[in-house]
């Protein structure tokens, strides 16, 4: 059997052997040097091994000895176990082991209690325990000796259930029994500003809905688990978050957390969690009980089942502004349905509060929100959580006031824009740059697309391309216009922090944080930072694993900020260490020193010797931390400074309607954004790019659905993903650059923002073109038929 060591070193060794083939071929290929330090558009270490197919993720993971775990899940999304009978799978040959929630670690009274788990509550267990909560939800597991064995195995476990009635409907809740010992409400926060008797001459109302988006990964969800001599177990994972992934790994199996081990393979996307909790603990639960190692891989449905998606909302909100169209009260409601499970829906609904007026002044805000408990999937993390689902209202919400009012929607926004100083309805003042004013000028100023091509050849163009676009003289061209914000870091007093070494050796430097790069660029970046800061042009990224210091997870582009700051912070104390002694032997301050392209300089120019040339037989490391100021929690009403910093980002959408069968063509989204700093501008456009296609996927496609709370489209063929033909072309029109002061670099985060506003702007091009009022995301085919 290998050892978990061997595993490990493979797996670096063979990251570590794509990162230099795509160096090195990058280089073949080069006709003039690579871009070098902050600011540059350098290029992604790991791109041609990705483009290869050679770069090692953990579905492509093996061991001496192998077996194969598979999950029984519930067909219900609600009932009683009676009884698990798991004598026929233990009984079929090649099966290892079976567990149930009565091999885990028992609870507080003794009972099994199936291990429960959370990042925030610990209220969802490993394997359902007396009664399951939503469709799918684990049950048992099975090691075999084949992955057919282990499937086969796992459905002749015979599970007696009392089938129970479902509630999949938020709003009801609040009325029904409850679904758990902790009761249907995971949160309510009430927001409280202003007078509540002030009014507005103009009034208008709407009622809003945001259905369910998956994150869904292309990469399989898949990990290797080993026992380790020590009793403990190591994990090859596409973890977001090694660290707490370890720490509640270790918790659930009953162990101290240096006796279990998770090191990162390639993660193959992620735009939320990439797996749920309760298949990381079983995977190594199976592989303690067996003394073997174990790989899983999740069916596609599984995946659907199992990982957490985006909250559904329900929104109600009033409006009200003077004659002018400056807004005088906001009131509002917002239903968040986080699923069987607590998750993060205390966060989401935070955002969604805070957010609730969006990047607009307004005096008085009353908002009342909360979070329940359903039998439908688990909600969590995702791009924007909260903040999405309340753009798509007020931004919906404008639309309709500058229709009463006769006013362009864009004067409406300008009109309105939150700008540096000015205070959020949370009363924390706004001191990073908000130039929301600037955004939206500069999306105006951007020419429009062409019109379709009048000919024959042009019928791809059109809503439903060839032969699906109906009559051309039933395609209405609109308009829409957004403006988002979202907050970067956590909030409400979450300690953020984030640990980095930095080592050089002649003439190459190696980064050790275990910040993931689940796709944000931060391997990239990393070598930037230290390019910069020592003028050595190999860097080299090691591989993640919990065994070095604690980076956080990768999430709300804190990596950016944490880790990119932890990496500047040892970056910045090895150039001490190596113009110290430059310094001293020239009778000056190490501060009349810098390095620049390769070459260390003095002020004065006396001295210029080449950076190779010093480091030539020196060793020299550091390690640093970065931890950005603190937040506090809102209060009852609503109050509090609970954010680091906010970003910005305005978009126009371009739309084509048949109003007659009310298909959708998105034809251009134009962006705007306030990125603090552009460290990287390739990598920001790409990264924009992908969040507008998030975005145009559910203001027009996604949507997770269910029927009394069992999922009806676990697939890619039922879930609709955007394709290269659905996605619009995106230009960007701005990436501004005020710096923020109190962030590293004085970057912002730039993946959630274009994420959270396109599905607005999308909704108002469609509004403009069909003259209909579009409440609901993703937008249906009978929502934009205008005949």
């Amino acid at each position: 059997m290998s050892s978990p060591t061997d595993i490990a070193s493979a797996a670096a060794a063979a990251q570590s052997a794509t990162q230099s083939a795509a160096l090195s071929a990058a280089e073949d290929e080069a006709q003039a040097p690579e871009p070098f330090g902050l600011g540059t558009s350098a290029p992604r270490s790991d791109a041609l091994p990705k483009a290869l197919g050679i770069y090692p993720y953990a579905a492509d993971l093996w061991a001496e000895g192998l077996l194969w775990g598979a999950v029984l899940r519930a067909p219900h999304p609600h009932a009683r176990i009676v009884s698990v009978d798991t004598s026929a799978a233990l009984a079929l040959p090649g099966v290892r082991a079976v567990i149930t929630a009565a091999d885990l670690p028992p609870g507080p009274d003794g009972t099994p209690d199936g291990a429960p788990h959370g990042p925030i509550v610990a209220d969802r267990p490993i394997l359902a325990s007396g009664v399951v909560r939503h469709h799918g939800e684990p049950v048992a597991a099975v090691a075999a000796d084949h992955p057919d064995t282990a499937r086969l195995a796992a459905a002749s476990i015979v599970v007696e259930y009392e089938v129970l009635e479902p509630v999949t409907d938020p709003e009801q809740a609040f009325s029904a029994p409850p679904l758990h010992p902790d009761g249907n409400l995971f949160r309510h926060l009430p927001l409280r500003t202003g007078d509540p008797e002030a009014a507005g001459e103009i009034i208008v109302e709407g009622l809003y809905q945001v259905g369910r988006q998956d994150p869904s990964p292309i990469g399989a969800e898949a990990g290797l688990a080993v026992p380790r001599p020590d009793g403990g177990v190591e994990l090859h994972l596409s973890s977001t978050d090694p660290h707490g992934d370890r720490d509640r790994t270790a918790a659930c199996l009953g162990l101290e957390p240096d006796r279990v081990r998770l090191v990162v393979t390639g993660v193959p996307g992620a735009t939320a969690d990439r797996e749920d909790l309760s298949f990381q603990v079983t995977l190594a639960l199976l592989a303690l009980r067996t003394g073997r190692p174990v790989k899983m891989t999740l069916t596609r449905e599984e995946s659907f089942q199992t990982h957490t998606s985006r909250h559904p909302a329900l929104l109600r909100y009033r409006h009200h502004a003077d004659a002018e169209g400056r807004l005088v009260k906001v009131e509002a409601q917002i239903l968040l349905d986080g699923g069987a499970y607590a998750d993060v829906s205390s966060e989401a609904l935070a955002a969604a509060t805070a957010f609730s007026v969006g990047p607009y002044v307004c005096p008085n805000v009353f908002v009342d929100a909360w979070a329940v408990r359903t039998n439908n999937p688990p909600a969590g993390r995702m791009r924007g959580e909260g903040a999405l689902q309340t753009c798509f209202a007020y931004e919906s919400q404008l639309d309709q006031l500058a229709s009463r009012l006769g006013v362009d929607p864009l004067e409406i926004r300008r009109r309105n824009a939150l700008a540096t100083g000015d205070p959020m309805p949370t009363g924390q003042a706004v001191t990073c740059p908000a130039p929301v004013a600037a955004l939206l000028d500069a999306v105006s100023a951007s020419p429009l697309p062409a019109l379709p091509m009048d000919d024959p050849e042009g019928d791809w163009l059109l809503p439903g391309g060839p032969g699906g676009a109906g009559d051309p003289a039933a395609v209405r061209r609109g308009i829409g216009y957004a403006v988002g914000m979202v907050h970067m870091l956590g909030a409400e007093g979450e300690d953020e922090v984030s640990t980095a070494t930095v080592r050089v050796s002649g003439d190459h430097a190696t980064v050790i944080c275990a910040a993931v790069d689940s796709g944000q660029g931060f391997a990239t970046l990393a070598r930037q930072i230290v390019q910069d800061v020592l003028g050595v042009t190999e860097v080299y990224v090691a591989p993640v694993d919990s065994d070095q210091s604690i980076a956080g997870p990768s999430a709300r582009g804190r990596h950016t900020w944490v880790s990119g700051g932890a990496v500047e912070r040892a970056a910045l104390m090895v150039r001490h260490q190596l113009l110290q002694p430059i310094a001293a032997n020239f009778g000056m301050s190490v501060e009349l020193l810098s390095i620049a392209d390769g070459k260390i300089t003095s002020y004065d120019g006396v001295l210029g010797m080449p950076v190779g040339e010093a480091l030539e037989g020196k060793e020299l490391w550091a390690t640093a931390q970065c931890r950005p100021h603190p937040t506090e929690p809102l209060d009852e009403a609503g109050q509090g400074d609970a954010f680091v910093s906010i970003a910005f980002c305005a978009m126009r959408a371009v739309v084509d309607v048949d109003i007659e069968l009310g298909t959708v063509r998105v034809v251009d989204v134009t962006v705007a954004q306030d990125v603090g700093r552009a460290l990287n501008p390739r990598q920001i456009e790409d990264r924009i790019e992908a969040g507008v296609a998030q975005g145009v996927g559910l203001a027009l496609l996604e949507d997770l659905r269910t029927e009394g709370g069992r999922l009806v489209n676990p697939s890619l063929t039922g879930y609709r993903l955007p394709t290269a033909l659905d996605t619009p072309e995106v230009r960007i029109a701005a990436l501004l650059e005020e710096r923020d002061v109190v962030a590293t670099f004085g970057a912002k985060a730039v993946s959630a923002a274009p994420a959270v506003v396109a599905p607005a702007a999308v909704a108002a091009a469609v509004r403009a073109a069909t003259g209909l009022p579009v409440g609901r995301l993703p937008i249906l085919p009978e929502d934009a038929i205008a005949v």
